[in-house]
């Protein structure tokens, strides 16, 4: 999201070299979760987000899942999506002087439809993510840099008072975090008042951790309305590859409802950045 780590070109140019990090044990430190899996996905096609199927399969985001046709139109980078109801909800930003962002619904049917946001005042540009309430009515985004917020939107075709077939969305309140996060790259819900996000926060000066994934706990459920979220570091995502470099990117995040398996995309360092690692993850219960 703050880069594209390697251009299109770039990539493609590094395919013979690329070399694969493999999995590893859970971190000590995560108390709550623990690693039960990695695997390794295309960053081109998969590396910007993932949202899991109802028949148990993943949806991929990266570079290249980018339509021509949005593509055209100035929409160049995709976000981590979501799934509510069979609907695929895809988020799209464009340069650095857009005025407006995008979100994308695809039906169950195929047919994909345009809702375009203006931009407020103070709000920027970017469209890290989407990701739906449990209740399929509201639709939930974040910007980049230090935010105090998450967004929130009616869900566009699943709320009934969005366009049947596209237009303008306009915010609905917001998620007011009582904590400062940076760079948030993907959110999904758990629950109806608990998010779990992705944060690309590499200096370990607003939580202790590196590339944390946070846990934001609201005071009620996302209603349209300004809501407060308290949020807690759960553990830092993993960076381990069999290539050197810091450069490390935390990017998409899904918690699956039907089998409880959170899974979280760090996007590798230097030749090894065509490959993204899948974590997956298990509640500790007991």
């Amino acid at each position: 999201m703050k880069r594209q780590l390697l251009s299109l070109t770039a990539l493609l140019g590094l395919v013979g070299a690329l070399s694969l990090g493999g999995g590893g044990a859970a971190s000590a430190a995560d108390a709550q979760w623990t690693e039960t899996g990695a695997t390794q996905v295309d960053s081109l096609g998969s590396g910007q987000g993932l949202a899991s199927r109802a028949d148990g399969t993943l949806l991929y985001r990266g570079l290249t899942s980018i339509p021509l046709d949005l593509r055209i139109a100035g929409w160049n980078h995709i976000g981590d999506p979501d799934i509510a109801n069979g609907y695929v909800f895809d988020a799209y930003q464009g340069s650095d002087t857009a005025t407006s962002k995008m979100f994308a619904v695809t039906t169950p049917a195929g047919q994909r439809y345009q809702y375009v946001h203006q931009l407020d005042s103070g709000e920027k540009l970017n469209n890290s993510f989407a990701t739906v309430s449990p209740d399929n009515q509201w639709l939930v985004s974040g910007e980049w840099g230090d935010r105090t917020r998450l967004q929130v939107f009616p869900a566009p075709l699943l709320n009934a008072s969005t366009p049947a077939t596209g237009g303008a969305l306009a915010q609905a309140g917001q998620i007011s975090l009582d904590k400062t996060v940076r760079d948030i790259q993907g959110c999904d819900f758990v629950t109806a008042t608990r998010l779990l996000c992705a944060s690309d926060d590499e200096s370990g000066t607003l939580f202790p951790e590196i590339r944390p994934l946070l846990q934001v706990d609201l005071a009620r459920a996302v209603d349209g309305k300004t809501v407060t979220g308290h949020v807690t570091s759960l553990f830092a995502l993993p960076q381990r590859s069999t290539c050197t470099g810091t450069e490390y990117e935390a990017e998409g995040v899904d918690y699956d409802t039907s089998t409880g398996t959170l899974r979280a995309e760090v996007v590798q360092p230097g030749i090894c950045a065509l490959a993204t690692t899948v974590y997956s993850y298990q509640q500790v219960t007991g």
